[in-house]
């Protein structure tokens, strides 16, 4: 950075809410303001404001309300295993074979989509699902850009980025496969990306940090936890293999200024003593990831954002 520059704008990090899954919300939310997050990865879910809920609009003013009195910042996730189906997980996706199957996830992204409005969310989090068996991959194709028509419309008109994030093992699993979708639907502007840290280490060629700059025009959300290669495990902090300031540095260059958001679905059993480690975790990193920027300590003396945080080992 010159002396001209302005420096990067500091990140925004949060805790996702399927990380805290035996919390009341109200007390989820209280907690991550207590710990000094800035925002929240909130997860529609059966008991994290049920999308479901005939009263789902006096709910969802509730939460807008305690977001307000916290300070906190939202992004509206959709992620909930079972919300839809009590047997299939994920189920049903925008690729079931059935068209009502299908009909009925579109109609939860489009119910996120209002929340989020309703919420003053960045962004709406979404992805593809799994190929079902006996569905060869252009038919699965066809189905998802379908599929993404109206929750594009509705994104478009409450001014809520849709962010679609790859997974894997899903057909939408990369980078690469985002912009097939782009692609495909003409690069709608309400169209982003969900960018997963931990899925770069994963699986993807490129490092995490050059994920960050390759996926920086369409960023719109991102999630961050541990991972080792080839592994579809999200880990603490510190358990895994990637090294976080030059990730934070990327993701800071960038100008991102949504959350950065824990996703630590099955250490939920812990959700607090995990959240209470994770944020002072990333707050090392990105101060170390200043220092190399800058070329002056910034790091806390009893900080090392290499090392382990303490009690990161799953009990």
């Amino acid at each position: 950075m010159t002396a001209h520059e302005p420096p990067a704008p500091p990140l925004r990090f949060g805790y996702g809410t399927n990380g805290l899954a035996d919390l009341r919300l109200d007390d989820a939310l209280g907690l991550l303001a207590d710990l000094g997050y800035d925002g929240v990865g909130l997860t529609l879910d059966h008991m994290h404001l049920d999308p479901l809920a005939p009263d789902l609009a006096a709910r969802t003013r509730h939460v807008a309300r305690r977001l307000d009195e916290l300070g906190l910042g939202v992004t509206v996730e959709t992620g909930a295993r079972y919300v839809l189906d009590p047997r299939r997980k994920h189920g049903p996706s925008l690729l079931d074979p059935d068209p009502d199957d299908r009909a009925r996830r579109v109609d939860l992204l489009v119910r996120a989509v209002q929340v989020a409005a309703d919420l003053g969310a960045h962004a709406v989090h979404c992805f593809s699902g799994t190929v079902p068996d006996h569905t060869d991959e252009d038919t699965a194709w066809k189905r998802l850009t379908e599929a993404f028509g109206p929750v594009l419309d509705a994104a478009s008109s409450a001014g809520v980025p849709l962010a679609v994030e790859p997974e894997p093992g899903h057909l939408l699993a990369t980078l690469a496969d985002f912009h097939h979708l782009r692609r495909a639907l003409g690069d709608p502007e309400p169209l982003g990306l969900t960018l997963d840290i931990g899925h770069c280490q994963c699986l993807e060629p490129l490092a995490p940090a050059d994920c960050v700059r390759e996926a920086a025009p369409w960023l719109r959300h991102v999630q961050i936890e541990d991972m080792r290669r080839g592994v579809h495990e999200h880990l603490p902090f510190g358990d895994g293999e990637i090294d976080f300031p030059p990730v934070l540095a990327a993701l800071a260059a960038t100008g991102y200024r949504g959350l950065t958001v824990v996703e630590l679905p099955r250490h939920s059993h812990a959700g607090p003593r995990f959240a209470a480690h994770s944020l002072p975790y990333l707050h090392r990193a990105a101060h170390l990831a200043a220092e190399r920027t800058t070329g002056t300590s910034t790091v806390p003396s009893d900080g090392d954002p290499s090392a382990t945080p303490e009690g990161s080992s799953t009990p």
